[in-house]
């Protein structure tokens, strides 16, 4: 396809931004018990792999990149943890100006807040007993943890675990896009957020609205014009229960695809932002209002170092790094300064690259340095990754949120 050549061509020129003031500081650097502390230090090349690797450069520019973007708009950052899972990276968004940020599931929610993470959305919907209970548990703990009602049962049990917790449970309402979770836009919508608003142990504080296939349409125009058609239910919602008087403080959704096409949504007060921090495969194709060929607003500065552990077939390289190391989403992972290789993680354990054309001969032991498909399910399959700067390790971040699906 030629977004490949595109992205790839992208890579090999250089597009990764230098030069910008750092916001990592010594006291967000943290030691994982399974990492070697030797590694400090020594350079990516010689790193044991599969390893994770984040250039901090990168990540500086991209977390600078989307507040200069936004800034003076009146919509504010915040950033989904669900992409890193590190609450070490979550206080560096906040320093840079995050207005808070958005978990997916209680068990990271959890992790956020039991490690300094003061302002928490979570924006699935807890629905079980035993999860509304741990839920007010913690937001008794926590006094910035938000959570999401979709619908009125949901609703009543957490107003009576509220009750319970002898707590006023913050709350928003999930507005349904994709028909996945969320209340029906409109009057069902609306009645939902009446309903709450009179509850004495919920407090109503707006609504948030996610619609997750518009994120990778290919094409900015085509997916600028999807997006706010989509998210006319969204705004349909917010003006009826602003009209009703209720609390609107907060409007949040939108994503890393969407970040700069939510300004024209009225109301709207701040995007949920995750994947920008990384970057990968699956976003780079999409295009960008800039490029059309490649979404280059962003720089990839998410990467597995893998080591060749066979050559013994021309146009043929075999990794150490397959699906446990990269997942199986596609599109493929890029092997950086090799346009013309095509990586295939499917094996659990190995990688089977292909290629005609290569920079060099490979032997068994050289090392790649690769594009991850889809940056969120690759960081939930390390325990930890290594912060890189200038090719060198500085720091090793724990992903302490790596497994809570709960």
């Amino acid at each position: 396809m030629s977004y490949s050549i595109n992205r790839r061509k992208f890579l090999l020129t250089g597009a990764a931004a230098a030069g910008v003031a750092t916001l990592w500081s010594p006291s967000l650097h943290a030691h994982s018990d399974d990492a070697v502390s030797s590694d400090i230090g020594k350079s990516k090349w010689d790193l044991d792999s599969p390893a994770l690797c984040v250039d901090l450069d990168k990540m500086e520019q991209n977390i600078k990149t989307v507040h200069t973007a936004l800034r003076g708009t009146g919509v504010g950052v915040r950033p989904h943890v669900k992409t890193h899972k590190c609450p070490a990276i979550a206080k560096m968004q906040v320093a840079a100006g995050a207005v808070g940020i958005c978990t997916a599931k209680l068990s990271e929610s959890e992790i956020m807040l039991n490690n300094g993470i003061s302002n928490v959305l979570m924006t699935g919907v807890n629905v079980t007993t035993p999860k509304i209970q741990k839920a007010m548990a913690l937001r008794k703990k926590h006094s910035g943890f938000i959570q999401a009602i979709d619908n009125p049962q949901n609703a009543t049990d957490m107003q009576d675990a509220a009750k319970a917790a002898d707590i006023v449970a913050d709350v928003v309402v999930d507005i349904n896009l994709i028909k996945r979770s969320g209340a029906l836009p409109g009057a069902p919508a609306l009645a939902l957020a009446q309903m709450i608003d009179k509850m004495p142990n919920l407090k109503f504080r707006g609504i948030l609205a996610y619609d997750g296939g518009v994120q990778h349409v290919s094409g900015y125009k085509k997916r600028k014009e999807q997006a706010l058609k989509n998210f006319e239910a969204a705004v349909m919602s917010y003006d009826m229960m602003k009209a009703a008087g209720l609390n609107m403080e907060i409007f949040s959704g939108g994503g890393t695809g969407t970040y700069d096409i939510m300004l024209q949504v009225p109301g709207f007060t701040d995007v949920q932002v995750g994947s920008y921090l990384f970057m990968d495969c699956q976003y780079m194709q999409i295009g960008g209002a800039k490029n059309e060929a490649v979404f280059d607003d962003f720089a990839p500065s998410l990467t597995v170092m893998t080591t060749v552990i066979n050559s013994n077939y021309p146009g043929r390289l075999i990794t150490d790094s397959g699906s446990k190391s990269l997942t199986l989403n596609q599109p493929h992972a890029i092997v950086i300064g090799e346009p013309d290789f095509d990586y295939m993680p499917g094996s659990d354990e190995y990688g089977t690259i292909t290629f005609e054309k290569s920079s060099k001969t490979y032997k068994v032991g050289d090392k790649l340095e690769v594009i991850v498909p889809h940056c969120d399910p690759v960081v939930n399959l390390y325990d930890f990754m290594y912060g890189i700067r200038n090719d060198k390790v500085e720091s090793i971040l724990p992903i302490l949120a790596r497994g809570k699906s709960q």
